[in-house]
């Protein structure tokens, strides 16, 4: 798994033996940023097979449209279905970013179930679950490795801070039944398990 830092989130690479997915994109306007964090680990743009979004806020999927006009297959999961367009409206404002809508009808649709044999087709090892406490189209990349990928769900240190939420409480049950080694946040540092 590669990082790719080039904005304020942070995406992230996985190299399959039959293709590649990019989890996450950053905001808008940062496509020269986001060819220079490729250059540097030495990555193209033609090695990502699909792009996988952890939920449809704008400093996840900024780039998404761009990067499918560039031959890049987007992957939804039908729960995010709903929520794809949720920032067309907040990147209609920013004009001079250069925004290119998501179109899902090219997309490719799947569901949590479907996940893992799809993955094998990449020759990924893991599955994608929901984990909807940050926002309804939430998911989380668990590979069989131990490596997450869980977007902007709260770090596991703030789980008693948030005794209340039930929902965090049973994303956070969901991703330690998987026995993660590595957990990669959008927004934070890697958290190491022993």
């Amino acid at each position: 798994m590669v990082r790719l830092r080039y904005g304020n989130t942070n995406t992230y690479f996985v190299r399959g033996t039959n293709g590649g997915l990019l989890v996450d994109t950053d905001y808008a306007g940062t496509l020269p940023l986001f060819y220079k964090a490729l250059k540097k680990n030495a990555l193209s743009v033609e090695e990502i097979t699909y792009l996988l979004a952890t939920h449809y806020h704008p400093d996840h999927i900024g780039l998404a449209g761009t990067l499918a006009k560039m031959g890049v297959k987007l992957l939804i999961l039908d729960t995010q279905l709903p929520y794809v367009h949720f920032a067309d409206d907040i990147f209609k404002r920013e004009r001079h970013l250069s925004y290119e809508p998501i179109d899902e009808k090219v997309a490719v649709c799947i569901t949590c179930v479907q996940s893992r044999a799809f993955l094998a087709k990449l020759g990924i090892a893991g599955e994608i679950i929901a984990t909807p406490s940050h926002s309804r189209d939430s998911i989380s990349l668990v590979l069989d490795n131990g490596e997450c990928i869980v977007g902007d769900l709260e770090p596991i240190e703030y789980l008693e801070a948030y005794a209340e939420n039930a929902a965090l409480q049973n994303d956070w049950e969901l991703i330690l039944r998987h026995e993660p080694r590595i957990v990669h946040y959008a927004h934070a540092n890697e958290k190491y398990f022993a």
